[in-house]
């Protein structure tokens, strides 16, 4: 059976040398460089291609830091890197970040790199899902540890889950292309790219557009970082929105970028293009033309926290801290 995974300046001028260095900034000169990190929620790929261009492009620098671009991944959780320091940024989810705040974590999330979850059911079109209702009578392939999120969206659209036959699989298109199941629970990002790449038409069904409202792609600070290193916070999102929006310009460059930077990652370029693609609008929005990158409201907040209800999140508004991005775009 065919395997669909996918695995997840130099100064330029005659003039310099008989100006000297008088003719630099003091300011340049004095300028120290601070060494920081953000931590990524998984493996290097185009998924981060916003915060590649930033650092290629010296976003981070101008403003005096050395932003390291810490890989995540299994054995590399976010939170704990945020927690001690490690990190002052990290890559995490609104779901994953209620939990810990739960646990005692003193997190906030300050800004939201998608604007739409990643969640999709993805089916044949011989035999498509468009719609939630369309899910009665159908076998979805799914890891059981993703039951409370298919919960979620059948209760948000009045869909009995027990119509529904749910048959663990691991996180692999094979069983939708051999027509074990109907259709799979994953990301649009992933299975679907890795079934198109194969020449395989799929059909998705964007969880986002029926109601399941999860922040993804969220950037994480802890209270103390927003207390005493606003600062480093505003440079870092700054940078970060200046490389999102090189992005959204030109997706192909960034995932050129993408294996550029980390050649040694097993990336290809056809699946990274397709990828970055198909990223762009689940990241940009009316919302983030408005106001900017990373942007959210206070009812977008209330829907999070209405749907992350549904998924036994106990969480309030005061999870999310506007402040550093209000800072960034004023």
């Amino acid at each position: 059976m065919t395997s669909f995974k996918l695995s997840r300046r130099s100064f330029v001028g005659a003039g310099l040398g008989t100006l000297g260095l008088a003719a630099l900034s003091p300011r340049l000169l004095a300028q120290e460089t601070k060494d920081v990190a953000l931590q990524l929620s998984w493996l290097h790929s185009v998924q981060f291609g916003g915060s590649y261009i930033a650092k290629s492009k010296g976003y981070w620098s101008e403003a005096g830091l050395n932003v390291a671009l810490n890989p995540g991944g299994p054995n590399a959780p976010v939170d704990p890197a945020v927690v001690t320091g490690q990190a002052l940024i990290g890559i995490s989810a609104a779901d994953y970040a209620s939990a810990s705040v739960e646990q005692g974590a003193p997190f906030k999330i300050i800004g939201v790199a998608m604007q739409k979850n990643p969640f999709v059911i993805a089916s044949l079109p011989d035999n498509p899902v468009n719609t939630p209702a369309d899910l009665v009578g159908k076998k979805i392939g799914m890891a059981l540890a993703n039951t409370p999120v298919l919960q979620a969206l059948c209760t948000i659209n009045n869909v009995d889950i027990n119509q529904i036959e749910i048959v663990p699989t691991q996180y692999d298109a094979a069983p939708l292309v051999a027509k074990q199941v109907d259709c799979l629970l994953c990301w649009q990002t992933d299975l679907p790219v890795a079934m198109a790449i194969q020449g395989v038409e799929s059909v998705t069904m964007l969880m986002a557009d029926h109601g399941y409202a999860v922040h993804s792609q969220t950037y994480i600070a802890t209270e103390d970082s927003l207390a005493n290193r606003r600062a480093d916070l505003v440079a870092m999102m700054r940078g970060e929105v200046r490389g999102w929006n090189d992005y959204k310009a030109d997706p192909k460059a960034a995932a050129a970028l993408t294996l550029e930077m980390y050649p040694d990652q097993g990336l290809d370029l056809p699946t990274q293009e397709l990828q970055a693609e198909r990223q762009v609008p689940l990241m940009f929005s009316e919302l983030t033309e408005a106001n900017g990158f990373g942007w959210f409201t206070d009812e977008t907040v209330a829907q999070n926290v209405e749907t992350l209800g549904l998924l036994g999140r106990s969480v309030t508004p005061d999870l999310w801290d506007r402040s550093i991005l209000e800072e960034v775009h004023a």
